[in-house]
């Protein structure tokens, strides 16, 4: 049983009229069909005017990339190129205790690797620095060089760091080796991302961004419209099958990304690899970007939305509430 219309249209009003945020995008499909989409303006700033937000409106992931790194590492374990139980392969930590660090730890943000996630206070965050400040031409190895706070294993710590390491290692598998021409992994990345994850999906604006080296930045950036990031949620509603029957990532690999590594307590939602688990909607699996960027797909109600926008983080809470409510009527 579907929400009545109305009632939907209600619901949708309500989010796009809220005062704890700015709502610039919004789409449901149930059963693969867009049964609400709405936009909104992005507010002027000191940097541009107001702008109408539509379905052409090509917006920031933030760490809804995390969750396609995801994917691309999928692609590489299908095809047998990454043994993610193995120690992750990272130059840097060899002959350190850092070598005992997998793959699938990484993926669970259970390093052990000291990261501090915090976007306002750019005096304690390893996070502004490496994204925004002078971390040098590779986001990964920045990451990488810090310190190991917990034995690999032991600790979760939700770190851009991590994924950014992740990242670099998918240009080594895909270049043969560490460092090399950063045109060459950029492209090799590129590919990767467009010809086997991207068109496949039918995510025709997909952007994803490098860093001077020619790594993905794959905790932050990828820029595409709503509907094509709602083409992304649909692609692990289906295990990784696309609408025309081609299987783009490793069969199981949704249950790969919603096994259960911890719980957060700062947001109240549970980790699984590189994807998150909403308690109130069980099955689910979430991508979150900062300001309340959310892609969250429920395979059991056959339903994926998608929401944009500004959210403060003392908001989020109550943004994931309503967006969980709408869900629940399907």
């Amino acid at each position: 049983t579907t929400l009545a219309p109305r009632t939907l249209s209600s619901r949708v009003d309500e989010q796009f009229e809220r005062t704890d945020g700015d709502s610039h995008a919004l789409v449901v499909r149930h059963r693969g069909e867009v049964v609400a989409e709405r936009y909104g303006v992005q507010p002027e700033s000191i940097f541009e005017p107001a702008t109408a937000i539509t379905a052409d409106s090509t917006l920031l992931s933030w760490s809804m990339a995390k969750s396609i790194t995801h994917a691309a590492v999928g692609i590489l374990v299908g095809d047998g190129l990454l043994d993610l139980d193995a120690p992750a392969p990272v130059p840097e930590w060899a002959g350190t205790p850092g070598a005992d660090i997998t793959t699938l730890q990484l993926l669970e943000m259970r390093s052990g690797l000291r990261f501090v996630e915090d976007y306002v206070d750019d005096s304690v965050s390893h996070c502004i620095e490496m994204l925004f400040g002078d971390s040098g031409p590779s986001r990964g190895a920045y990451a990488a060089a810090l310190p190991l706070d917990h034995p690999p294993g032991t600790f979760y710590n939700y770190s851009s760091g991590t994924t950014n390491i992740i990242a670099r290692i998918i240009g080594d598998v895909l270049t043969g080796g560490p460092g090399g021409d950063p045109a060459e992994r950029r492209s090799a990345m590129e590919t990767l991302l467009r010809t086997r994850l991207f068109e496949p999906a039918g995510m025709t604006t997909a952007l994803p961004k490098f860093d001077d080296a020619g790594d993905f930045i794959g905790s932050t950036i990828v820029y595409a419209t709503a509907r094509d990031f709602a083409r992304f949620g649909e692609l692990y509603r289906h295990d990784g099958v696309t609408e025309q029957g081609e299987r783009v990532l490793p069969h199981g690999w949704r249950d790969h990304a919603q096994t259960w590594a911890a719980h957060d307590e700062d947001n109240g939602c549970d980790y699984g690899r590189h994807w998150w688990m909403w308690p109130q909607l069980p099955g689910s699996l979430c991508c979150h970007g900062h300001e309340g960027q959310y892609i969250v797909v429920v395979p059991d109600r056959e339903l994926t939305l998608v929401h944009l926008g500004k959210t403060d983080a003392a908001a989020s809470a109550s943004l994931r509430a309503r967006l969980a409510e709408m869900v629940q009527q399907f």
